[in-house]
């Protein structure tokens, strides 16, 4: 049965537990992980047997943090694979968060970025109601657009910085007339705004090859790395190149944990693979 959003919601303002800097370096140390699991769940790619559920996507998601909790020091919920189903799919963002163990950092990956008045509602949304830990952030609007998220306490933005989509080189990689890349001015700016404590930056594991060069401008910051897993990232690469004495790193992988097996096994494959990433990333840790 639906839950009433009203319920959902209240359950989301009641949570106050964050988890600033040390406590997520404390989490990765004790779980010996950096592990973000993706929660980009669409109805279509459900096994069969939940694809007609009206709480399909709540039953698989809670099934699939209940596998890999262990095994996972963040959550990143991408908001629009919620969003394409209006506001149920905000029900379900909602009560997916809920499920989420309090040691575990939570992430909306909205991409958000706009004129100040609209970045402070977007802000108040992700971080008073939702009680997100974290929020992912465009840069391309200036200081203006990024100021109101980092006015909250314990609470970070996640800056795109150097993403592995085909078309990041139209501007990501431009050659500035100082001779700087586009997205070496970014970084640069934006750490002017935010410190180590409030700011994260995304970088794309499929170029893990330009990690040791962002880490020479941001040796203490964390960075987001997605694409490892069904899009072909190296761990390994992005361990060795972009690791730092506090790890540093959150790597995510979504489709290939959460849809591991499409069948009524999904749950248990899904905690196999994120014991076998795990495994992987202990050995870094060391």
């Amino acid at each position: 049965m639906q839950k009433n959003f009203e319920s959902v919601k209240n359950n989301i303002l009641n949570q106050t537990f964050t988890l600033n800097r040390q406590q997520l370096i404390s989490q990765i140390s004790q779980k010996q992980s950096f592990l973000c699991t993706g929660l980009d769940t669409s109805t279509d790619k459900l096994p069969s047997h939940l694809q007609k559920s009206p709480s399909g996507i709540i039953e698989f998601n809670k099934a699939i943090i209940n596998a890999t909790a262990d095994f996972s020091v963040a959550y990143k919920l991408n908001t629009a694979f919620y969003e394409q189903y209006g506001q149920k799919g905000w029900e379900d963002l909602s009560e997916t968060l809920d499920a989420i163990p309090e040691d575990c950092f939570t992430i909306a990956d909205a991409k958000r970025g706009d004129i100040g008045n609209t970045s402070s509602m977007y802000a108040r949304a992700f971080f008073d109601k939702m009680n997100f830990d974290a929020v992912t952030v465009a840069p391309y609007m200036g200081e203006d657009s990024l100021r109101p998220f980092l006015e909250f306490k314990d609470k970070w933005i996640i800056c795109l910085a150097l993403t592995s989509n085909p078309g990041s080189a139209d501007f990501q990689k431009l050659t500035l007339e100082d001779g700087r890349k586009m997205y070496e001015a970014v970084i640069e700016s934006v750490c002017k705004w935010g410190n180590p404590d409030n700011l994260m930056f995304v970088v794309g594991a499929t170029r893990a090859e330009d990690l040791s060069n962002i880490r020479k401008i941001v040796p203490e910051h964390f960075l987001l790395v997605p694409g490892v897993g069904a899009q072909g990232g190296s761990l390994e690469e992005v361990a060795t190149y972009g690791k730092n004495k506090d790890c540093g790193l959150l790597i995510n992988s979504s489709r290939a944990i959460i849809y591991a097996s499409g069948g009524t096994d999904y749950a248990e494959k899904a905690g196999e693979e994120a014991k076998k990433v795990q495994t992987e990333m202990s050995a870094f840790l060391r």
